[in-house]
């Protein structure tokens, strides 16, 4: 491929001819790693070359790609190797480089590599497409003092050179080490052993959470072989716990990477906490098969390791809670997150086209997370359990240690099944948006019935398929229910006489269904007042996700008020005693309060909220973990100032709350939150939790956000400017958790100007930050306005670049979402201040 044709990043065009000409790639790499400076480094590529008549092209997209090898050239972000250094057959060049800073994460003690989606090649040079799998070897020169922990197993050790064997072939983005002063134990699972490495300073927060993160690290290794029926596919199973980390986690060969604050638990971690930390550790072990073993040709197909690991992770989770429903945690975990983007203008396909790798980060979201295992369910459901494993082994076994793409996985599910899964695969994966289905009770003369109809065609003109359980429910017991399968454009569902005087009835009444299925007048009005008395859990459940988007979707029109509603979650939060339930009651309270009441009625709310929060964390009898987490919704939603000073008290006196104790993190927590609303004590507080905390990488993050809770205006000006550059954006962690409390409800009005130049800097951000961080700076610096003022910001900016890129405007759609419905419903004069709307 000649100069002339190149583009910054690895081109669709230039992948496939790479993938047709190159094979058999190994990787020999050096890095002399030191605490500060540059890092001087080596490459030696190895590969087999089918034709050797054009140029081959490397790719690394650093600041430090100028000095190279005479012979070799750069040319906008790539290495070219001419045709005279060429041959057919075996090929080999040694390409001496200073290693990019980007994505190497450097910190005073430690560094760690973070190379997904197509960021290998800004640290080395590479062929960074996820089909071009190689082998690695890899030496590293280390600082005093300082240990590492890479993909393949350590090989040897002269003084402070560590030297990994090879590895497996395995992608780029999956090429990983970390290196810094960690603390390590290793413990036998599973017959192996496993290390992880840490840097947690609190020996008994660490003794405390030690043994679950290695259990559930073994249960999830031992259920993946028993599913698939093939062993462990790697050489190592290492993991490294990381301060700050930008995701959850990262499912790197032989060294997974995970945030600290999800593996090292505080002891008043919540129920939904410890699912959600075995989750994550299930899920990056199902990568291994998933994703490692067999990876997507193409980043399009992202989502499909993406689903798999979620998938298997719901499933492994499953024998470890066994006092948990996991059907309402799927529900729980999946749909009100999924519902948030893909009710959006910036909605989009699960499997979405892709021209460059450059942009693949931005095709990560919830959609792909949250939509995609729910379509899974669906898909397993359809065909069946045993039917969906076998497909899954014969998959996995015939693409090993290599690529596939989704239609690799529909053509042998399809070759057995009775139903159309490509035109099925089409509507759900290929095509976006969500199903829209209305519904009525009927009857006639001989019978009663139920009509759902979809409101709401595909893009291509054609409708959803999928199963629904139909509930109806009396005095909040279940009277009938059905498994129904929701084809075409109406579906009719006969009801027995008993469901004849109903209260209500949902579509959805379970975790098996998706999309927005509009309630009836009648089932809608029963529910805002009676939904704590419905008896069973999932039922329970789904009736509080369907009345939430009934809230949302309706904002424009009022279907259901935010004071109704907030009504409505006064009366959940009191009666609910389901741990899962619980948490989403009060997941919703906190947008509701903040993001859909006016400041007059969160007034006219706040003293009987903070008093119904008081009142349950105050009762000895109920379970700490309850009261954990009532206590912490409080300290969100505090504004009066008897809550805040007793808050103020218990951070003072550093006492518990009611018997519950308070972790470091969780005093950390506390003080931003007072400082914000204490704006005469915020100076006091903030320097006051610096002199105490103990924990190193703790003391540099809450030290690192203190400027951004000055009641000093022209402090947090100056602390804002500095985001500008992107060095002063990392850790992106610390930067997020300064821009929520930048933009904190009650300082919107203060940091509105924030917005334009926030959304200026977001083509750089999705160029230089990690794959979530575009849509998470967006919500951190939309989150806490409601004015139209605002709204207006966002609009001129989308309306004034015409050109702008079609996936940060997604982006932008999703994180105003809630901004622009409320704009929305400022504009309707019959809303104004009507039934509780707000009037910015």
């Amino acid at each position: 491929m000649s100069a002339q044709e190149l583009e910054r990043g690895v081109s669709l065009a230039l992948a496939t001819h790479r993938a047709e000409t190159i094979s058999n790639v190994e990787y020999d790499l050096k890095f002399t790693l030191g605490r500060s400076g540059p890092i001087p480094a080596s490459v030696t590529v190895r590969f087999d070359l089918s034709d050797a008549s054009r140029s081959v092209v490397l790719d690394f997209n650093s600041p430090n790609a100028t000095d190279i090898r005479s012979e070799l050239t750069i040319d906008n972000g790539h290495v070219i190797m001419p045709v005279e250094t060429l041959a057919v057959g075996r090929n080999e060049v040694t390409i001496p480089f200073v290693a990019g800073d980007q994505s190497l994460n450097r910190n005073d003690d430690f560094l760690y590599t973070l190379l997904v989606p197509d960021r290998a090649s800004t640290v080395f040079p590479c062929f960074d497409q996820p089909d071009l799998k190689a082998k690695f070897k890899l030496e590293l020169e280390l600082p005093d003092g300082w240990t590492a922990c890479a993909n393949g197993a350590i090989e040897s050790q002269t003084g402070n050179t560590i030297s990994f064997r090879q590895t497996k072939p395995i992608s780029t983005y999956l090429f990983a080490f970390a290196a810094g002063e960690f603390q390590s134990v290793t413990r036998t699972i599973s017959g192996r052993p496993v290390t992880m490495y840490h840097r947690e300073s609190d020996q008994e927060k660490f003794e405390r959470n030690v043994d679950a993160i290695f259990t559930m690290h073994e249960i999830a290794l031992d259920w993946m072989e028993d599913y698939t029926q093939i062993e462990y596919p790697f050489e190592k199973f290492d993991f490294v716990v990381i301060p700050s980390f930008q995701y959850g986690g990262m499912e790197h060969i032989g060294s997974i990477f995970y945030n600290a604050d999800q593996m090292f638990l505080d002891e008043t971690a919540t129920k939904k906490q410890k699912l959600r930390r075995a989750s994550l550790i299930a899920h990056e072990t199902a990568h291994m098969w998933f994703g490692n073993l067999v990876t997507m040709k193409w980043f399009d197909d992202v989502w499909l390791k993406e689903v798999f690991a979620n998938f298997m992770a719901a499933k492994i989770v499953h024998p470890s809670f066994t006092d948990i429903n996991h059907d309402l945690g799927f529900m729980i975990r999946h749909h009100p997150s999924a519902y948030s983007e893909d009710r959006t203008g910036g909605t989009y396909p699960i499997q979405q086209k892709l021209g460059n790798l450059r942009n693949a980060g931005t095709l990560y979201g919830r959609i792909i997370y949250e939509k995609a295992p729910i379509v899974m369910r669906q898909l397993e459901a359809m065909i069946g359990q045993k039917e969906m494993r076998n497909g899954l082994r014969e998959y996995l076994n015939k693409f090993r240690y290599d690529n596939a793409v989704w239609d690799d996985l529909i053509e042998i599910l399809d070759r057995d099944s009775e139903l159309d899964l490509k035109q099925w695969s089409d509507s759900w994966v290929k095509e976006s948006g969500t199903p829209e289905l209305a519904s009525e009770a009927g009857e006639d003369a001989n019978r009663r019935f139920l009509t759902i109809r979809q409101t709401k065609k595909t893009p291509q003109d054609g409708f959803w398929a999928q199963q629904v359980d139909v509930k109806v429910l009396k005095d909040g017991e279940v009277v009938f229910e059905t498994r129904a399968m929701i084809e075409g454009e109406s579906t009719e569902i006969s009801l027995p006489e008993s469901a004849g005087d109903y209260d209500f009835f949902l579509v959805n009444g379970s975790e098996l269904g998706y999309g927005y299925f509009r309630l009836d007048a009648k089932s809608k009005s029963w529910l805002l007042q009676n939904i704590h008395t419905i008896s069973d859990e999932v039922t329970r459940g789904a009736a509080w996700i369907t009345l939430y988007e009934s809230l949302i979707r309706g904002i424009e029109t009022q279907e259901i008020s935010p004071v109704e509603y907030m009504t409505a979650l006064l009366s959940g939060i009191k009666n609910e005693s389901e741990p899962l339930n619980r948490q989403n009651i009060l997941s919703q309270t906190q947008t509701v309060f903040w993001k859909l009441l006016s400041s007059e009625q969160r007034v006219q709310f706040a003293p009987s909220l903070e008093s119904a929060l008081w009142t349950l964390i105050d009762n000895e009898d109920a379970e700490k973990d309850a009261r954990s987490a009532w206590y912490k919704s409080l300290v969100g939603v505090a504004t009066t100032g008897h809550t805040v000073d007793r808050l103020y008290d218990i951070w003072k006196n550093e006492s518990d709350v009611a018997g519950i104790p308070l972790s470091e993190s969780d005093y950390m927590t506390l003080a931003y939150e007072l400082a914000i609303r204490m704006p005469q004590k915020s100076d006091e507080i903030l320097a006051t939790q610096l002199e105490r905390l103990e924990n190193e990488d703790r003391k540099k993050r809450f030290a690192f956000v203190m400027p951004a809770l000055s009641p000093d205006v022209a402090k947090r000006d100056a602390f804002f400017e500095t985001l500008k550059d992107v060095a002063n954006r990392r850790p992106e962690r610390w930067a997020l958790e300064a821009l929520d409390y930048l933009h904190h409800p009650l300082r919107a009005a203060e940091s509105e100007k924030y917005i334009l130049p926030s959304l200026e800097l977001l083509e750089e951000i999705q160029t230089t930050g990690d794959i979530f961080f575009p849509k998470r700076w967006l919500v951190s610096t939309l989150g806490g306005h409601q004015s139209k003022s605002s709204a207006a910001i966002v609009q001129k900016f989308l309306a004034d670049r015409p050109d702008y890129s079609v996936r940060l405007k997604r982006k932008i759609l999703q994180a105003a979402d809630l901004l622009l419905r409320l704009r929305q419903s400022q504009k309707n004069p019959a809303n104004r201040n009507a039934r509780g709307v707000f009037d910015g």
